[in-house]
């Protein structure tokens, strides 16, 4: 479980394959300070494990699905990366709840700069525009960043499979401190959107036909004696 928060930025430096995927090593120093065999680290969004490491690198797979879901495919010596180590239980939830599992990828449409800070216009797969929302959150290779603007849902006649988009506005430190100071029109991105979005997604696809809502079993809502088994 991440938050979003980026600690560094890193640079892969060795890909091999490996079957139908790809062994990576990326040099970070930050991220591998404290890392242990089998610790997870957010690779621009994409949590990989770690199964090998030295002082300033580490080595991970990477599976077929998550380099067919993500900027990962392709992935060469040189591409810089966010990087973020796993949040502690007892650490400060700084941006949101961030899995590491991309939903998918989006293109950047237009950078649009101000006196002090940019705003990316990004754009999102049809199955994903519903999941997005203008002030909530989503991560972009890995950082949490609040909507700040996002496309209307698509006319009945437009149909449902028309790609939406969002904007973003990236303060000087997110701009620093990230890839996303150098992102440019045509540059992937890796998304994922708010776990809270996608359970209610999934919880209103059981909704029976004509209902708001979906049937719970009978004693699914009803509180037990002391509140609890």
């Amino acid at each position: 479980m991440f938050t979003g928060i980026v600690e560094e930025i890193g640079e892969i430096t060795a890909v091999e394959p490996s079957g139908d995927g790809v062994r990576v090593t990326v040099r970070g120093p930050k991220a591998v300070s404290d890392a242990a065999h089998g610790d997870s680290i957010s690779v621009s969004g994409v949590c990989l494990t770690v199964v090998d490491q030295g002082d300033d690198w580490f080595t991970a797979d990477v599976m077929k699905q998550t380099l067919d879901m993500s900027t990962l495919d392709g992935v060469g010596p040189g591409r810089v990366v966010n990087l973020e180590r796993a949040t502690a239980a007892h650490g400060r939830l700084g941006g949101h709840i961030v899995q590491g599992h991309i939903d998918g990828t989006g293109e950047v449409l237009e950078v649009r700069p101000g006196a002090q800070w940019q705003v990316l216009r990004v754009s999102v797969p049809a199955e994903l525009a519903p999941l997005v929302v203008d002030k909530g959150s989503i991560a972009v290779d890995g950082v949490s960043l609040t909507v700040s603007g996002a496309s209307p849902a698509p006319s009945a006649a437009a149909g449902s499979a028309v790609d939406g988009w969002f904007e973003v506005s990236l303060i000087p430190e997110t701009l620093v401190a990230t890839t996303l100071g150098d992102r440019v029109p045509g540059d992937r991105v890796n998304l994922e959107t708010d776990i809270l979005a996608r359970h209610v997604q999934r919880l209103l696809a059981f909704a029976p036909a004509g209902s708001a809502s979906p049937e719970l079993p009978a004693d699914a809502s009803a509180p037990t004696e002391g509140g609890s088994e």
